[in-house]
């Protein structure tokens, strides 16, 4: 009677946070699918990686699903559950962790509206600790679970090594001022793009236009303007700053200084550098 009365504590405790979780579920009807995935979108990866202090290989040894006013919010096609599951191993966080902990996931139905046999399935989990309650945890976000596989086990263990790596690019939050300088020669200059940073530390975009050449752009994480240091490798946190934090015009407000042709080429090039990172993510983002 006890065992039962706290397992029903603890279903209504982690319901509580999991409807405190802002909603957020991306391609849930193709979540299905996820463990057939080859690969995992980096930009999917890391948008889970940067919101969770906790990332853990787990198994699943039981899963009850939730149903009535604990379930509030689902998706039509989707359920909710229980799941407590055995810990793989700690791939971001400090401290020991049990050997067995809970959390509440919502997952996609099938197509014939059936919920998955969760149990036995090993997964990766993006999750944040429950203050006083060192067995449960919270996802991130409701649906931050993840089967599996060794791509995207590869993956995320590569994101997490980048965001604590103590030189990581900070997040980008907005263009401070740009300018166009023109050269000697038809046809040459150079812009100059700087950008606001969340830690506050300088960022900035270098395009070079020469006669008879094709523009390259360069971006520098650091006080030296360096335009060998080329472009950001695709699929790196340097790429994923720049690709999904850049807006998507320059504004009026970075060109303040600058009038007529040279206003224009700053445009012109902050779009080069757009078109050359390509879309943070593709539409409809794929699921993992």
């Amino acid at each position: 009677m006890l065992a039962t009365m706290f397992r029903l504590s603890s279903l209504s405790a982690c319901a509580a946070l999991a409807l405190a979780t802002p909603a957020s579920f991306p391609a849930l009807a193709q979540q299905n699918a996820a463990a057939a995935q080859d690969s995992a979108p980096y930009a999917e990866v890391a948008d889970l990686v940067l919101q969770a202090p906790l990332v853990i290989d787990v198994t699943v040894r039981s899963a009850a699903r939730i149903k009535g006013q604990e379930a509030a919010g689902v998706a039509a096609n989707a359920a909710r559950f229980y799941v407590e599951a055995d810990v793989g191993a700690l791939i971001r966080g400090s401290g020991a962790m049990p050997a067995r902990i809970g959390y509440l996931v919502d997952v996609p139905l099938d197509f014939r509206g059936r919920a998955p046999n969760l149990k036995k399935a090993r997964v990766l989990i993006f999750a944040r600790p429950v203050a006083g309650r060192p067995d449960q945890v919270q996802l991130v976000q409701l649906d931050a679970q993840r089967s599996w596989s060794p791509a995207l086990d590869q993956r995320v263990r590569g994101v997490v090594r980048e965001v604590l790596d103590p030189a990581a690019p900070p997040a980008i939050t907005g263009i401070g001022n740009a300018f166009h300088v023109v050269g000697t020669l038809p046809g040459e200059g150079e812009t100059q793009i700087f950008l606001k940073t969340e830690t506050g530390d300088p960022v900035s975009l270098l395009v070079l236009r020469r006669p008879n050449q094709p523009q390259r752009w360069a971006v520098s994480f650091g006080d030296i303007v360096n335009e060998d240091a080329g472009p950001p490798q695709p699929d790196t946190l340097g790429w994923y700053r720049l690709a999904c934090g850049l807006p998507r015009r320059l504004p009026a407000s970075a060109l303040e200084t600058q009038e007529g042709d040279n206003a224009r080429l700053a445009s012109e090039d902050y779009q080069f550098v757009l078109r050359a990172l390509g879309p943070c993510r593709t539409a409809p983002a794929p699921a993992f």
